[in-house]
């Protein structure tokens, strides 16, 4: 079992308040599904499912989905890479007393994008943004760093991360998304429609 926090995140409502890099800003603040941003953003996207378990929740994350204090969730984590570059460590929670009717395709997710699921449906709500600066101490940002750690990357202790969350609604269901955006984030650029579609044409 990991433990519930080794420290909270202070989550805002307005991106002012962490004060993040210009660069980062529109990744943090744009609406609409996030795989779509970093497709655009890459010829090749991929989702890397890391695990999907029973965990305790992080202490910060308790109140947001209804819980008096941290207890046992379903938990989600994954890398979202672009062109096989990890750009951002998913992180989701949902109540165990979520049901599948709440989200039938939540437990069988496997690799597949869980924003396309949530965007796609027209019963889900979503809440607002919030947003945190993360520190390397942080538990969200020391998961991140296991996962890459075969591949040689490693997070300078000083070094802040930025991430957001979203809870979203469906009937009686909660699920809370965080997205913490890793370094390689800020070398994306917008891969023009052609070359993307070229992608496509030679890989079918």
């Amino acid at each position: 079992m990991r433990p519930g926090s080794l420290r909270q995140a202070q989550w805002h409502a307005h991106v002012n308040a962490v004060n993040a890099p210009p660069a980062l800003r529109h990744w943090l603040t744009g609406g609409g599904s996030l795989t779509a941003k970093l497709t655009a953003h890459s010829q090749a996207f991929r989702v890397q499912c890391l695990h999907q378990e029973t965990v305790r929740c992080l202490s910060d994350e308790a109140a947001s989905i209804g819980l008096h204090r941290a207890g046992r969730v379903w938990e989600r984590e994954v890398l979202l890479r672009c062109d096989n570059r990890p750009t951002v460590f998913g992180h989701t929670v949902v109540p165990m007393q979520a049901t599948a009717t709440d989200w039938p395709l939540f437990s069988a997710l496997g690799e597949r994008s869980l924003g396309t699921t949530l965007f796609g449906d027209r019963m889900v709500r979503r809440g607002a943004l919030e947003f945190a600066r993360l520190r390397a101490s942080h538990p969200l940002v020391q998961r991140a760093q296991a996962a890459l750690a075969l591949e040689g990357a490693r997070f300078d202790a000083k070094s802040l991360f930025f991430a957001r969350r979203c809870l979203y609604q469906r009937h009686h269901g909660l699920l809370l998304v965080t997205e913490v955006f890793l370094p390689a984030v800020f070398e994306l650029s917008v891969i023009p429609r052609t070359v993307a579609t070229d992608t496509l044409i030679n890989k079918a």
